[in-house]
């Protein structure tokens, strides 16, 4: 399927919108949701954005199905409708969409393509994720396919398909094989980015219309900078 971008109106960039759906391009830095910082989040920002174009009086619905961490970027998805967004959120819970992943790291994987499985322990206070080879007390178990996809001059482009969905699940795997994402600090790479993000892009999201049940194909283009334009 090819990549498109519907609209890129409030600096959003909307992949595909319908009557039950929005679904955007997240940019480094963005939170999708509110938290303790009292910056601005995504879901505002479309809210907003609805608001605007619908010309709608009162208050706007939108549901937040699904999160990607700060310094990602790629394909978030919300409802506009509270049916849609029962459905979505039981399809996320019981993992009846497929999730695709790219990411850059400048140490090569022991193998070219490979089946990660680990046991992650959240850390509330620094907000981390561990994983560990064997269960660990209150770890939950992590699973991913990677595959290289591309060797550029200094990194590896690998593709991520999840099996599971957990807290920091990809940075924390891939420093557990010694291949931390590029300009991930948390996770083990030696320096940051200098926007701040990491090289970890959601680039593709396979899922059934929680209302009409069309089978839905969303791809996102990667951010514009040297090393994503090389892939």
């Amino acid at each position: 399927m090819a990549e498109k971008i519907v609209s890129n109106k409030s600096n959003l960039q909307i992949l595909h919108e319908d009557n039950h759906i929005i679904v955007i391009n997240k940019r480094v830095g963005d939170i999708v949701q509110g938290d303790k910082t009292g910056d601005k989040p995504l879901s505002e920002i479309v809210k907003e954005y609805i608001k605007d174009k619908y010309e709608k009086p009162g208050e706007v619905f939108l549901g937040v199905v699904h999160r990607l961490d700060r310094p990602t970027t790629g394909i978030v998805v919300f409802a506009k409708t509270s049916k849609a967004l029962e459905r979505l959120n039981k399809m996320f819970s019981e993992r009846a969409t497929s999730k695709t992943y790219w990411a850059v790291v400048k140490n090569k994987p022991p193998k070219s393509e490979d089946k990660l499985i680990h046991f992650l322990k959240r850390n509330e206070k620094n907000n981390t994720s561990k994983a560990h080879l064997k269960e660990v007390p209150d770890s939950k178990k992590a699973s991913l396919d990677y595959k290289i996809i591309k060797e550029l001059n200094n990194y590896f482009a690998l593709e991520i398909n999840l099996h599971t969905g957990r807290h920091h699940q990809i940075r924390a795997q891939l420093q557990a094989i010694g291949s931390p994402i590029k300009g991930d600090l948390k996770y083990g790479f030696d320096r940051s980015n200098p926007d701040g993000g990491i090289h970890l892009h959601a680039r593709k999201l396979s899922f059934i219309h929680p209302v009409s049940k069309e089978n839905i194909e969303i791809i996102a283009p990667t951010p514009s900078d040297a090393i994503w334009n090389s892939i």
